[in-house]
């Protein structure tokens, strides 16, 4: 009685083996995923593919630069400008990520930071430094002239002073 055998075993089939439970939740499960499988199928997927290439930043076409510009077109060298303060920009991001990685690089290895981080703190230096070489001791809002000067007159002082680095 009851559905139980004499050793006290349920003869009744859970509700998970049972096979009219099995074929309702299949039947459940091809309703639903029909319906998401047609709209991926039919609308998410020929909109993906008519925008294969993705930016996610702008992109701006290279200007020349301030040496390259006639001494008096102005349009020129505003272009030249704004490249000088985009590269700066990137340049300046590119510092401070390898300044990131050097301390996060000292805080991980501890006491060997100085051993297992070389590599890091090299390029952050030399990235530091060729920052400072062509940013550095400038206004904040110079223009790419007084950068093309500054360059022009390190490489003069290099030229004569050839034993001497700066670097």
């Amino acid at each position: 009685m009851g559905g139980h055998t004499d050793d006290g075993k349920s003869t009744e089939s859970s509700s998970l083996t049972d096979p009219k439970y099995q074929n309702l939740a299949l039947g459940l499960f091809r309703t639903i995923d029909r319906g998401v499988t047609y709209f991926r199928e039919n609308v998410v997927l020929p909109r993906q593919s008519k925008n294969k290439e993705k930016f996610y930043h702008r992109q701006f076409r290279r200007v020349p630069t301030a040496d390259q510009c006639d001494f008096q077109d102005h349009v020129c060298i505003y272009e030249a400008d704004q490249q000088f303060v985009r590269d700066k920009m990137v340049d300046s991001n590119i510092v401070k990520i390898l300044r990131q990685r050097k301390i996060e690089c000292l805080a991980w290895e501890g006491p060997d930071g100085d051993y297992k981080c070389r590599q890091i703190i090299q390029e952050y230096e030399d990235a530091a430094t060729n920052w400072f070489i062509k940013y550095g001791d400038m206004k904040t809002y110079k223009s790419s002239v007084e950068a093309y000067m500054k360059q022009k007159h390190r490489l003069i002082w290099e030229r004569r002073n050839p034993d001497k680095k700066l670097h």
